[in-house]
Protein backbone atom coordinates (compact mmCIF):
# COMPACT_ATOMS: atom_id res chain seq x y z
CA UNK A 1 0.00 0.00 0.00
CA UNK A 2 1.38 3.53 -1.00
CA UNK A 3 2.07 5.91 1.74
CA UNK A 4 2.47 9.74 2.10
CA UNK A 5 4.96 9.98 4.94
CA UNK A 6 5.32 13.63 4.83
CA UNK A 7 2.88 16.45 6.10
CA UNK A 8 -0.18 16.07 4.56
CA UNK A 9 -1.72 19.35 5.21
CA UNK A 10 1.48 20.79 3.14
CA UNK A 11 -1.00 18.99 0.40
CA UNK A 12 -3.88 20.86 1.19
CA UNK A 13 -1.88 23.94 1.29
CA UNK A 14 -0.43 23.50 -2.57
CA UNK A 15 -3.73 22.36 -3.75
CA UNK A 16 -5.67 25.66 -1.96
CA UNK A 17 -8.41 23.46 -1.43
CA UNK A 18 -9.63 20.77 2.24
CA UNK A 19 -8.49 17.20 0.99
CA UNK A 20 -10.07 15.88 3.85
CA UNK A 21 -6.95 14.12 3.90
CA UNK A 22 -6.90 13.77 8.39
CA UNK A 23 -10.27 12.69 8.55
CA UNK A 24 -12.48 14.81 11.67
CA UNK A 25 -9.27 16.80 12.14
CA UNK A 26 -9.83 18.55 8.81
CA UNK A 27 -13.45 19.87 9.94
CA UNK A 28 -12.27 21.74 12.87
CA UNK A 29 -10.22 24.66 14.06
CA UNK A 30 -7.09 22.60 13.74
CA UNK A 31 -7.51 22.12 10.54
CA UNK A 32 -4.28 24.18 8.54
CA UNK A 33 -6.81 25.72 5.79
CA UNK A 34 -8.57 27.58 8.62
CA UNK A 35 -5.89 30.17 9.62
CA UNK A 36 -5.43 32.76 7.97
CA UNK A 37 -1.22 32.67 8.08
CA UNK A 38 -1.51 29.29 6.31
CA UNK A 39 -3.90 30.07 3.72
CA UNK A 40 -1.23 29.45 1.14
CA UNK A 41 1.31 27.28 -0.75
CA UNK A 42 3.90 25.77 1.23
CA UNK A 43 7.72 27.36 1.51
CA UNK A 44 9.40 30.08 2.15
CA UNK A 45 9.39 32.02 -1.47
CA UNK A 46 5.37 31.72 -1.72
CA UNK A 47 5.11 35.07 -2.53
CA UNK A 48 7.42 35.14 -5.26
CA UNK A 49 5.13 32.87 -7.08
CA UNK A 50 3.98 34.11 -10.55
CA UNK A 51 0.96 33.14 -12.87
CA UNK A 52 0.79 29.30 -13.86
CA UNK A 53 1.48 28.70 -17.10
CA UNK A 54 -1.27 26.24 -19.42
CA UNK A 55 0.57 23.30 -18.11
CA UNK A 56 0.54 24.14 -14.84
CA UNK A 57 -3.23 24.50 -14.15
CA UNK A 58 -3.61 21.23 -15.46
CA UNK A 59 -1.21 19.75 -13.58
CA UNK A 60 -2.54 21.36 -10.21
CA UNK A 61 -6.04 19.55 -11.83
CA UNK A 62 -4.10 15.58 -11.70
CA UNK A 63 -2.37 16.39 -8.68
CA UNK A 64 -5.84 17.65 -6.40
CA UNK A 65 -8.13 14.70 -7.89
CA UNK A 66 -4.90 12.17 -7.24
CA UNK A 67 -3.89 13.53 -3.83
CA UNK A 68 -7.70 13.50 -2.66
CA UNK A 69 -8.59 10.20 -3.45
CA UNK A 70 -5.09 9.20 -1.73
CA UNK A 71 -3.62 7.25 -5.26
CA UNK A 72 0.32 7.43 -6.60
CA UNK A 73 1.46 8.47 -9.87
CA UNK A 74 1.08 4.69 -11.41
CA UNK A 75 -2.46 3.87 -9.67
CA UNK A 76 -3.76 7.35 -11.15
CA UNK A 77 -2.50 6.57 -14.61
CA UNK A 78 -4.16 2.90 -14.72
CA UNK A 79 -7.06 4.35 -14.02
CA UNK A 80 -7.21 7.31 -16.57
CA UNK A 81 -5.88 4.39 -19.12
CA UNK A 82 -9.19 2.14 -17.89
CA UNK A 83 -11.19 5.03 -18.01
CA UNK A 84 -9.65 5.78 -21.63
CA UNK A 85 -11.22 2.68 -22.80
CA UNK A 86 -14.80 3.56 -22.09
CA UNK A 87 -16.61 5.28 -24.98
CA UNK A 88 -18.00 7.55 -22.78
CA UNK A 89 -16.84 11.23 -22.15
CA UNK A 90 -13.21 10.20 -20.41
CA UNK A 91 -13.25 12.12 -17.78
CA UNK A 92 -16.36 12.15 -15.99
CA UNK A 93 -16.00 8.40 -16.36
CA UNK A 94 -12.61 8.50 -14.52
CA UNK A 95 -14.20 10.23 -11.65
CA UNK A 96 -16.94 7.98 -11.36
CA UNK A 97 -13.92 4.81 -11.43
CA UNK A 98 -12.35 6.66 -8.35
CA UNK A 99 -15.86 7.28 -6.94
CA UNK A 100 -16.14 3.26 -6.80
CA UNK A 101 -12.82 2.51 -5.33
CA UNK A 102 -13.55 0.21 -2.24
CA UNK A 103 -11.34 2.68 -0.01
CA UNK A 104 -13.34 5.56 -0.89
CA UNK A 105 -16.32 4.00 -0.99
CA UNK A 106 -16.21 3.17 2.71
CA UNK A 107 -15.14 6.19 3.74
CA UNK A 108 -18.45 7.90 1.68
CA UNK A 109 -20.51 5.55 4.03
CA UNK A 110 -18.92 7.07 7.25
CA UNK A 111 -17.58 3.41 8.47
CA UNK A 112 -14.06 5.21 8.82
CA UNK A 113 -13.08 8.82 9.07
CA UNK A 114 -10.64 9.39 6.51
CA UNK A 115 -9.83 7.19 2.96
CA UNK A 116 -6.18 6.16 4.53
CA UNK A 117 -8.50 5.04 7.34
CA UNK A 118 -10.37 2.89 4.81
CA UNK A 119 -7.22 1.83 3.09
CA UNK A 120 -5.66 0.22 6.16
CA UNK A 121 -8.76 -1.46 7.30
CA UNK A 122 -8.84 -3.35 4.24
CA UNK A 123 -5.68 -4.23 3.60
CA UNK A 124 -5.55 -5.69 6.94
CA UNK A 125 -8.90 -7.43 5.93
CA UNK A 126 -11.28 -6.05 7.98
CA UNK A 127 -13.30 -5.67 5.03
CA UNK A 128 -16.09 -7.90 3.44
CA UNK A 129 -17.66 -7.59 0.06
CA UNK A 130 -20.57 -9.83 -0.40
CA UNK A 131 -19.31 -11.97 2.18
CA UNK A 132 -15.89 -12.63 0.68
CA UNK A 133 -12.69 -11.11 2.56
CA UNK A 134 -11.33 -8.16 0.03
CA UNK A 135 -7.71 -6.81 0.86
CA UNK A 136 -7.29 -4.24 -2.32
CA UNK A 137 -8.61 -0.63 -1.72
CA UNK A 138 -8.64 -0.33 -5.40
CA UNK A 139 -11.36 -3.22 -5.92
CA UNK A 140 -14.13 -1.65 -7.88
CA UNK A 141 -17.72 -1.88 -6.14
CA UNK A 142 -20.99 -2.38 -8.45
CA UNK A 143 -24.67 -1.72 -7.83
CA UNK A 144 -25.75 -4.17 -5.24
CA UNK A 145 -22.68 -4.73 -3.46
CA UNK A 146 -22.43 -5.26 0.30
CA UNK A 147 -19.87 -4.09 2.13
CA UNK A 148 -19.58 -4.80 5.72
CA UNK A 149 -17.61 -5.62 8.71
CA UNK A 150 -15.72 -9.04 9.04
CA UNK A 151 -17.23 -10.88 12.28
CA UNK A 152 -13.87 -11.17 14.29
CA UNK A 153 -13.81 -8.67 17.45
CA UNK A 154 -10.47 -7.37 16.31
CA UNK A 155 -12.55 -6.39 12.91
CA UNK A 156 -15.59 -4.84 14.80
CA UNK A 157 -13.50 -2.68 16.98
CA UNK A 158 -11.58 -1.35 14.48
CA UNK A 159 -14.83 -0.01 12.73
CA UNK A 160 -17.00 0.98 15.88
CA UNK A 161 -14.52 3.33 17.15
CA UNK A 162 -14.33 4.51 13.64
CA UNK A 163 -18.33 5.47 13.15
CA UNK A 164 -18.49 6.88 16.91
CA UNK A 165 -21.64 8.06 18.47
CA UNK A 166 -22.53 10.81 15.46
CA UNK A 167 -21.90 9.00 12.01
CA UNK A 168 -21.74 11.25 8.87
CA UNK A 169 -24.30 11.98 6.12
CA UNK A 170 -23.63 9.96 3.41
CA UNK A 171 -24.34 9.94 -0.38
CA UNK A 172 -27.39 8.72 -1.91
CA UNK A 173 -25.59 5.94 -3.66
CA UNK A 174 -25.25 3.79 -0.26
CA UNK A 175 -27.51 2.65 2.15
CA UNK A 176 -26.17 2.77 5.10
CA UNK A 177 -26.60 0.87 8.55
CA UNK A 178 -24.33 2.42 10.76
CA UNK A 179 -25.82 -0.26 14.06
CA UNK A 180 -24.46 -3.40 11.62
CA UNK A 181 -21.91 -1.31 9.89
CA UNK A 182 -22.69 -2.55 6.84
CA UNK A 183 -23.26 -0.36 3.31
CA UNK A 184 -25.62 -1.62 0.49
CA UNK A 185 -24.47 -0.19 -3.37
CA UNK A 186 -27.47 1.03 -4.13
CA UNK A 187 -26.48 2.26 -7.72
CA UNK A 188 -23.16 3.74 -9.35
CA UNK A 189 -22.20 7.13 -8.19
CA UNK A 190 -22.38 9.50 -10.65
CA UNK A 191 -20.63 12.84 -11.60
CA UNK A 192 -22.42 14.79 -9.07
CA UNK A 193 -21.30 12.70 -6.24
CA UNK A 194 -17.76 14.37 -6.47
CA UNK A 195 -16.96 16.81 -3.53
CA UNK A 196 -14.12 19.08 -4.90
CA UNK A 197 -14.42 21.50 -7.14
CA UNK A 198 -12.67 19.77 -10.00
CA UNK A 199 -12.51 20.51 -13.87
CA UNK A 200 -11.90 16.73 -15.47
CA UNK A 201 -11.46 18.01 -19.11
CA UNK A 202 -7.81 19.73 -17.85
CA UNK A 203 -6.98 16.37 -16.00
CA UNK A 204 -8.11 14.36 -19.27
CA UNK A 205 -5.85 17.04 -21.80
CA UNK A 206 -2.79 16.42 -19.13
CA UNK A 207 -2.69 12.67 -19.12
CA UNK A 208 -3.23 12.73 -23.07
CA UNK A 209 -0.28 15.33 -24.15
Amino acid sequence: MGRTLGAVCRLCRREGIKLMLKGIRCETAKCAMEKEYKQHPPGMHMWRRGKSSEYGVRLREKQKVKRYYGLLEAQFQRMFTLANKGTENTGVTLLRLLERRLDNALYKAGLTTSRKTARQAVVHGHILVNGRKVNRPSYLVNAGDKISVHGREKSQGFIRAQVGEDPRQTQGWLQVDPRKMEAIVVTLPTRDDVQIPVEEQLIVEFCSR
